[in-house]
């Protein structure tokens, strides 16, 4: 029987990023460059330009379009089939010299990528299907490699007509626990370890930890405190999964979003206690967010457009960086690219054209 979960959340697309994990400077650096010069990632200079090897220009453009900071389309010469990137308004809100955290020095900042990372929305799936698969979809919270990657193997076989060889899926897993888990030698305080630190910098979440022993290479999913998640990113997360469902003022309950699948206690790994917590001291400070109880269950009520209202809360969390003078809104954004528009269109056709299958895909060779 298909399960069209996967299909539905997240593109087909595997070991995009050239075994490497995404590095602190790899996205403002992205941004600040495909901003001016959309056809940035295909330039002969590109090296150059973005002051990095030639796997790791690839690396940051799939990580910049992962994070769905930008989103790539056909170019301006109709003879070419080439796709150029052009930046999203949420990597202007971000990134820009005057952005919201350009340099990513807030712990949130890194919450939020992580969340952008996973989340999807209409005309903006998932590009890490294997991230999707490990936080949301994975039934078990310790893992060897070998492990996580039969459970990707399998939604991949029951969500995609095509799908990529075993080993671009061990690469993903690999990069899973080179992004998130500090390895041992890190932890011991072994050289080098705090430069590998400031390689991956979404280790600062704690949200995976090598546990392997006497040879047997093993990672876990914590459940420790986010003490790190400030309520407001959270809150934003809630509601921006809420915004999947609806555009008008409504409730959504605790436990969905908890405990499904997409939501934001499987992306944080967080219950629905610390979810709660966190979304009640939003609440006071913002009257158009409560918390409810009926017949048991608790629900966050919002009066207004979800998505709206995550925005807004969110840009509080950044000393309203959208309404700094200057600062695009978000139909100036598209008009000044035009791409964007085109890249949505062709993801919403593409989605159409995933559909699942019944029968087990045989899986074939991805070009890098």
């Amino acid at each position: 029987m298909s399960d069209s979960r996967l299909a539905e959340a997240a593109h087909p697309s595997f070991a995009r990023h050239e075994t490497f994990a995404p590095r602190f400077g790899w996205l403002h650096k992205a941004y600040m460059q495909v901003k001016t010069t959309p056809g940035t990632f295909l330039a002969p200079d590109a090296p150059v330009l973005l002051g990095v090897g030639k796997n790791m220009v690839n690396a940051m453009r799939y990580w910049s379009k992962a994070f769905k900071l930008t989103r790539e389309h056909h170019g301006e010469d109709p003879g070419s089939r080439a796709m150029v990137a052009s930046p999203t308004w949420e990597a202007r809100w971000l990134l820009d010299e005057d952005g919201a955290d350009p340099y990513l020095e807030e712990t949130g900042s890194l919450w939020l990528l992580h969340w952008w990372l996973l989340s999807s929305r209409p005309s903006a799936r998932s590009w890490a299907p294997s991230w999707y698969v490990a936080f949301h979809l994975a039934p078990f919270a310790r893992f060897t490699i070998g492990e996580l990657t039969q459970v990707i193997v399998r939604h991949v076989n029951f969500s995609y007509p095509e799908g990529p060889v075993e080993a671009s899926i061990v690469k993903d897993v690999e990069c899973i626990t080179k992004m998130y888990a500090r390895d041992h030698d890190e932890t011991s305080g072994a050289p080098g370890a705090f430069e590998d630190l400031l390689a991956c910098p979404f280790r600062e979440l704690g949200l995976l930890e090598f546990v392997g022993q006497r040879g047997k290479r093993e990672w876990r999913f914590t459940s420790a405190a986010r003490t790190s998640l400030p309520p407001r990113v959270l809150a934003y997360a809630c509601l921006d999964y809420a915004a999947r469902d609806t555009q008008n003022a409504g409730s959504v309950s605790l436990a969905r979003l908890a405990n499904e699948p997409g939501g934001p206690g499987r992306a944080f790994r967080i219950r629905e206690i610390e979810i709660a917590a966190a979304l009640e001291k939003v609440a006071s400070q913002h009257p158009r967010l409560g918390i409810v109880e009926a017949v048991g269950q608790r629900s966050l009520t919002f009066a207004c457009d979800p998505n709206e209202l995550a925005w807004e809360i969110l840009d509080k969390q950044y000393d309203q960086v959208s309404q700094r003078p200057s600062f695009p809104d978000r139909n100036t954004w598209s008009q000044r690219y035009p791409g964007l528009a085109e890249a949505g269109k062709r993801e919403n056709k593409q989605k159409d054209s995933a559909a699942p299958t019944d029968q087990p895909l045989v899986l074939i060779e991805e070009s890098a």
